[in-house]
């Protein structure tokens, strides 16, 4: 009698139990083979972080001023002040954007070099050139225009301020040739008094004004001082 009730309790109560730790068991199974599948599986491309490019460029220093395109109009006729000729080869200090070479390009056929210390404004000044075809003639730069050789220029454009502009003076005066031609917007270059000055119309009856240089020879003092 005994024996049958023992029986009749195992069957009743154990064999639940035993089948619910089996069940638990194969889901625990179950689920470390999911992990397992899920770690060896490639992820999805569309959720992969990817490391920042190795190519990527790292500003030299921080830029000397704000970036502030130059309106086309003053463009134009910052171009045509310089009075510029075949074999002139232009300098735009501080390029941005890379307008000024990509229409000194365009328009007068010269080979121009943009210096520009932000290598993502260099970037978007190259796929500027190579959109208006000018590649073969405009290049960029990513580099400090203090320490750059400009020797070879005979136009220089500058769109950067009045202490700046005297900072570079000097440079200007010393690494370029005799008559070369030194054109800024909006910014003087102290006691150099300009050779001439213009201003184009602007917006809301605003003007933008240019500023007109041209390098003495060597040697002589003409209205060319040094910065004190």
């Amino acid at each position: 009698m005994m024996t049958t009730l023992l029986l009749l309790f195992s069957c009743l109560i154990l064999r639940p139990i035993a089948a619910s730790y089996a069940t638990s068991v194969n889901l625990l199974e179950t689920r470390s083979f999911e992990l397992q599948t899920n770690q060896n599986a490639q992820p999805d491309a569309g959720t992969v972080k990817r490391p920042p490019s190795r190519n990527r460029k790292k500003p030299l220093r921080k830029p000397d001023v704000i970036y502030y395109p130059t309106p086309d109009e003053t463009v134009i006729e910052m171009l045509r002040l310089a009075d510029i000729k075949k074999g002139d080869v232009l300098y735009d200090l501080g390029s941005g954007d890379g307008r000024i070479p990509i229409v000194a390009a365009q328009q007068y056929g010269i080979r121009a070099v943009g210096i520009e210390i932000d290598p993502k404004m260099v970037t978007v000044a190259e796929e500027r050139a190579r959109q208006a075809n000018v590649e073969g003639l405009v290049s960029f730069r990513n580099a400090d225009m203090f320490r750059s050789d400009i020797s070879e220029a005979t136009v220089v454009t500058l769109y950067l301020s009045d202490k700046l502009n005297l900072l570079l003076r000097p440079k200007l005066l010393t690494e370029l040739r005799p008559g070369s031609r030194i054109l800024s917007h909006d910014f003087h270059m102290g006691d150099w008094k300009a050779e001439r000055m213009i201003r184009v119309p602007w917006e809301k009856g605003l003007f933008r004004t240019i500023y007109f240089w041209r390098v003495p020879a060597h040697g002589t003092k003409g209205n060319a001082k040094r910065p004190r």
